[in-house]
């Protein structure tokens, strides 16, 4: 006997156990059909969300590939740009028929100069140390070790300049270095 049914005289307690419970749906509580229908349209939802933030992430990504391979494609642009005073410089100073040789001297300054101004712009420093300096394997490449007055292991002569690009050595310089003595 139920809890429910103890209460009940007993002929009223069996008639009670022995009829099934009610099957209509309690109006509070949605039916199966309508939490499907429910289940279907949240799940639907969410797929729904789920293939726009997918689409919107490879949309970036491939925005961002875009962006690297537009960088990569017009990174020298603006050094380029600096470069084409220079250029302009050279074609003057070879289109120039005069012999004289004190404007050739002074047309190939101010055009190195423009270079020099066009490579600084570019974030390239020249390395070009002074005799007696110490020598630093990250700048200075050693082509001879020569007999020297100078301390040991100190640039006696460069023999052609090196540079650094935004603090990384494009070419170190190429020096002679003192032997020890």
């Amino acid at each position: 006997m139920t809890e429910e049914n103890k209460n009940l005289d007993p002929a009223q307690a069996a008639e009670a156990e022995q009829t099934p419970p009610s099957t209509e749906p309690n109006p509070v509580e949605p039916s199966l059909e309508q939490q499907i229908e429910q289940l279907k349209a949240e799940l639907s939802e969410s797929k729904d969300a789920y293939l726009r933030a997918k689409a919107d992430t490879e949309n970036a990504r491939r925005r961002g590939m875009d962006d690297v391979v537009k960088a990569h494609k017009f990174a020298i642009e603006s050094f380029a740009e600096h470069l084409l005073p220079v250029m302009d410089s050279m074609h003057a100073a070879l289109a120039h028929s005069g012999e004289d040789a004190q404007q050739l001297k002074e047309g190939l300054d101010l055009t190195l100069k423009q270079l020099t101004s066009a490579l600084e712009k570019g974030k390239v420093v020249e390395i070009n140390p002074e005799a007696t300096t110490k020598f630093d394997p990250h700048l200075h490449q050693a082509i001879s070790m020569v007999p020297s007055e100078q301390e040991a292991n100190t640039v006696v002569t460069v023999l052609q300049r090196g540079y650094l690009i935004a603090d990384r050595v494009l070419r170190p310089a190429l020096v002679t270095v003192s032997q020890p003595k």
